[in-house]
């Protein structure tokens, strides 16, 4: 379940619902550090903080659109 908590550390398939991307794009992402995308490790799990996940967007989105 997603939640609007800006710590809260999601997996990646939620993390990749959120973004409207699939997982294996963020896996790519993570891999080639294509885009400055934290990414928290837990073990063999990757995460992602939902306020990385807002400032990803944030940084991403056009102000004159």
């Amino acid at each position: 379940m997603i939640t609007n908590n800006n710590n809260q550390l999601l997996s990646r398939k939620e993390a990749a619902i959120f973004l409207g991307v699939k997982e294996s794009t963020l896996s790519v992402w993570a891999c080639v550090k294509r885009y400055n995308l934290p990414v928290v490790k837990v073990g063999r799990l990757s995460k992602y903080r939902m306020s990385d996940l807002l400032q990803f967007l944030d940084d991403r989105t056009d102000p004159q659109k």
